[in-house]
Order: structure tokens, then C-alpha cells, then sequence
């Protein structure tokens, strides 16, 4: 018998119903949840946070256009209705494979069959100390900080006599050419040449500068070349310029320093934002030191035709946090319908195995890539149908609507969207914290 359809352990029959523990509330893990309503199960769910977080508009967040609340949702509140389904808020130090515990910190949860999902942060490349200066976009203190930071920098640059010095402040520099680095640009510019005109007296907010660098020859690089082509040019219709082919070598308070080819060029700015790149979770080291499970240079589990890990059929890894590379010999993208789908399957295999049956190997449906670079402006690539501009704009706002967890959450979204729309205003534009001394 296959890992697909080995049988579920013997702890079923002594402890009651067969035991699912959750580790992550994600678009992975919360999917598997909400896949096993009604399943003769007993399921946990355990995370730091007590809220799924929709995070590919984490970036209008850091740029003023939409709220925290607006792109959260309460687990409890989600999973009020599914009576199988226990949350935990708390945070997994380890986990006992032997026995099949997960440990909170003094305290423990069984698990017959075990699901992680959680996900991956910011990859500096070995550069960590560059966390300080360039934040990444992951969670929603990360983006309630860059939208500090980029406010802040306005806010500077008013008070600021030295011509080169505002300069400095109005110069907004994001590392990493692919679709959180585009669109962040894009919004940044949205912000600069639209929202903020006639806020300041000092200088006009249009003179700001934005600079996309990406180490590819071009912007979306996963995207066909076509359409980052257009990608670009829409980025430099918002006062983007995108910095192609150019390594990030330093990063000072003060400055970025860029390698093009054999030439140097150090830029002066005080905001530096960083898309460059993702390493996995922490956990995924705990697992392989408790599994056996090999990793990849990104720190991800590599992971079975199944999700699960070899030698070990009860635990799955799915997300960000997974390495699958079986369907085309090269890891499946960290984006959302990847998680959503991976989640699904694990969720539909247990209850298969509970009959005593199994799934063929899990196998991603790609149903498209969709960026957007600011108003009325993005590109869709949905395989042989590729198209850009203002009814790719529509295809991107109606699809992030519906992928929204609650109800509510799409209402917000879309009533702040459709004022955003008429008046080009970014009524969360709140610095929320307390400047540091100038």
C-alpha cells in the first residue's frame, strides 16, 4: 500500500476520534480546516495569530489604501459553525514524533495525523542585519511599519532645508522585481503623483522617486516577456524606475548600494523596502530534525507525491513552507491558490483514508497569474489568453474580492476600493506609532 493510502495509526481506535492538529491559520491550513467540516474528526487548529490574514493586499496596508481590519478575519468567528473544529492561540516549539505530540511551550496536543502549513518570511541572503533598514512584507505589523515609514519620509521631507537631503527622503527605493515588488511600486507611485498632490507646501509630492531594483533582465520574471514589458511601462507612467539586471551589494540607513554589470552606483535614500526574496518557517527545521526530512537551500520541507514526508504518512507539509517538485521537477510557487489547493487535497485524502482508500499524488491546477500596477493598470497571464491593462485590472479586483475569506471583509474592500477609485484618496494614510527623534 501506498503513502496515499496508508491506514490511519493505531492510537484511532483508543483515544476516540482520529485526531487532525492544524499548525497554521494561513491560506493552507485554514483551507484543510475548513475541508474536514462535518468529518468524523476531532481537528485543532493552532496559531500565534487569532486572525487569517489575506496577505497579497498586505501592500495596499503599507501604502494607505486599505485597513488591517479590512484584510483579517477572526479564525474564531470563521470556524464559529464547523462544532469538529478546536483554535488555539499559541505558539509550537516542538513536536514529538514518536509519541505524535505538538508542544506549546509547557503544554501538549495529540495528533493522529498532523498538517504545517507556516509559510515562509523574508530571505536577505545572508544579509539579515538588513532586516533594520529594508522591512519585508509579511504580516500585518510589517505592513503597519512600512506605511510608517514611507509617511514618515513625506513628513520629513517638509521640514527639510537641504535640497539634497529631502531629495534623500523623497526617494523610495523596493528590492525584488516580482509581484509584491511591482505592485508595492506601483501603489508607492499611486501615493506620490495622485493621493498626496497639494498635501505639503515644501515640495511637490510628484518629485518623489521610486526605484524597483530586480536582479533579472526584467520586472515579473516569471511572467511571459510581453507582458512585463507592459508591466514596466506602466510603472514608469507612475514615476517608477525599474532598475533591471542590478544586484543589491549594501544597505545603510542612508543609502542602497547597487551592482549593474561591473559598475557601482550607491543611491541616497532613508526608505528601503525589501521583496527579494522568502525563507521557510522555523518549524520546518524542527521537522526535519525530528523526521529526518531533507531541506532545500530556502529551508522548505521536501515533501512527498502526497504532501506528506517520507517515512512519516500522518504528517503533511503544504504552502510555503513545502518543496513539491513533483509534477514538474521544479518547487511549485509560494502564492495562494498553491496552498489553497494543497490544503483541499490533504483535507480530502484523511477522509479518504478514513474509509480505508486514498488520492493519486496531488497535482497543482494553474489557473492563472494576475499583477496589478495601480489604477485601471495590470497584466493577466491565464496560460494562452494573456491581455493587460484596464480589463486585467477588473479580472485582478474581482478575483482578490472573491478570495476573501468573510462576507464582510469583501464589502470593506470593496466600498474602500470604489472610494479610492473616485476621489484617488488613501484615507488610511496613519502613522501609527510614535517618529523617532529627528
Amino acid at each position: 500500500m501506498g503513502a496515499s493510502s496508508a491506514p490511519m495509526g493505531s492510537e484511532d481506535s483508543s483515544h476516540g476520534p482520529h485526531q487532525v492538529v492544524t499548525i497554521g491559520g494561513g491560506f493552507g491550513g485554514l483551507s484543510a480546516v475548513l475541508c474536514l467540516k462535518n468529518a468524523p474528526m476531532g481537528v485543532t487548529l493552532i496559531d500565534r495569530r487569532n486572525f487569517h490574514l489575506f496577505q497579497p493586499l498586505l501592500y495596499q496596508v503599507a501604502t494607505g489604501g486599505l485597513s488591517p481590519a479590512n484584510i483579517a478575519a477572526p479564525l474564531r468567528a470563521i470556524l464559529k459553525n464547523q462544532r469538529n473544529t478546536r483554535i488555539l492561540l499559541a505558539e509550537v516549539t516542538d513536536i514529538d514524533v514518536a509519541r505524535r505530540r505538538v508542544i506549546l511551550g509547557g503544554a501538549e496536543v495529540r495528533y493522529d495525523s498532523l498538517v504545517v502549513a507556516t509559510g515562509a518570511r523574508h530571505h536577505y541572503f545572508g544579509n539579515d542585519q538588513w532586516e533594520v533598514v529594508a522591512p519585508g512584507l509579511k504580516t500585518v505589523e510589517d505592513a503597519t511599519e512600512i506605511r510608517r515609514r514611507i509617511l514618515l519620509a513625506f513628513e520629513r521631507a517638509e521640514r527639510e532645508p537641504d535640497p539634497e537631503e529631502r531629495r534623500a527622503w523623497l526617494t523610495f527605493v523596493i528590492v525584488g522585481g516580482g509581484p509584491t515588488g511591482v505592485e508595492l511600486a506601483g501603489a508607492l507611485g499611486e501615493l506620490a503623483h495622485h493621493t498626496l498632490r497639494g498635501n505639503f507646501r515644501a515640495f511637490e509630492p510628484a518629485a518623489a522617486r521610486t526605484i524597483l531594483v530586480e536582479g533579472t533582465e526584467r520586472v515579473l520574471p516569471t511572467y511571459p516577456p510581453q507582458l512585463s514589458t507592459r508591466a514596466a511601462a506602466a510603472l514608469v507612467r507612475l514615476g517608477v524606475t525599474p532598475r533591471t539586471g542590478a544586484m543589491v551589494t549594501e544597505v545603510q540607513p542612508d543609502s542602497v548600494t547597487i551592482k549593474i554589470g561591473g559598475r557601482s552606483d550607491r543611491i541616497a535614500t532613508h526608505t528601503v523596502l525589501w521583496a527579494a526574496g522568502v525563507k521557510a518557517s522555523p518549524l520546518g527545521r524542527i521537522l526535519s530534525k525530528a523526521t529526518g526530512a531533507a531541506l532545500d537551500r530556502a529551508g522548505r520541507v521536501i515533501v512527498g507525491p502526497d504532501l506528506s514526508l517520507p517515512g512519516h504518512p500522518e504528517i503533511f507539509v503544504i504552502g510555503d513552507l513545502a518543496h513539491f517538485s513533483h509534477q514538474t521537477g521544479e518547487p511549485l510557487p509560494g502564492v495562494a491558490p498553491v496552498a489553497n489547493q494543497q490544503g483541499r487535497y490533504v483535507a480530502t485524502l484523511l477522509k479518504r483514508r478514513l474509509q480505508g482508500g486514498g488520492l493519486s499524488p496531488f497535482r497543482y491546477r494553474d489557473r492563472g497569474n494576475l499583477a496589478t500596477i495601480g489604477r485601471a493598470a495590470a497584466v493577466a497571464d491565464f496560460g494562452r489568453i494573456r491581455f493587460s491593462g484596464y480589463l486585467a485590472w477588473l479580472a485582478w479586483l474581482f478575483v482578490h474580492l472573491m478570495k476573501l475569506v468573510q462576507f464582510e471583509n469583501r464589502l470593506l474592500v470593496f466600498v474602500q476600493w470604489l472610494w479610492n477609485y473616485l476621489t484617488r484618496n488613501r484615507s488610511a494614510r496613519l502613522i501609527t506609532s510614535s517618529p523617532p527623534p529627528p
